[in-house]
């Protein structure tokens, strides 16, 4: 791979899209792909009516069409709405597109952050507590070895 594929694997907004555009897609390989199309779809994002941005993804460029996943059929009929801007827009950066396909998921297109669990601190009574069922746990296991 030569330094130039390897400067165009880390986008940096609509210059990495027509870096890409420019650049041979089939030598390209599915994680530069895959950039380039998330590359794209940052860059078509503010051209989506703001209601649907978050609802929208690019998902591949396939010939002279434009693929997008949405969440919801309401989200389809509304991507379909906006496909004439969204095309414009698209041609605009360099692309030869013609049509717009949207296709519905059930999965979340944008997954939830991570949220670590932190772990709280005990109150004032839990050593207490903690204490008396260990005695409790000692004496039951002491009076069963004096049963045998």
């Amino acid at each position: 791979m030569s330094s130039g594929n390897a400067n165009s694997v880390s986008p940096k907004g609509p210059r990495a899209v027509f870096d890409a555009l420019a650049a041979d897609v089939s030598g390209r390989s599915p994680i530069q792909r895959a950039m380039w199309l998330d590359a794209l779809d940052r860059t078509l994002r503010p051209h989506l009516p703001p209601s649907l941005s978050a609802h929208a993804r690019l998902a591949n460029v396939d010939g002279a069409r434009l693929v997008y996943l949405v969440d919801s059929p309401l989200w389809n009929a509304s991507l379909r709405l906006a496909a004439p801007a969204l095309l414009d827009a698209a041609r605009s950066h360099g692309l030869k597109v013609r049509e717009l396909r949207v296709k519905t998921t059930t999965q979340p297109l944008f997954p939830p952050a991570r949220v670590e669990a932190t772990a709280r601190p005990l109150s004032a009574s839990a050593p207490e507590g903690l204490r008396a069922a260990l005695a409790s746990l000692r004496e039951a296991i002491g009076n069963g070895k004096d049963a045998s």
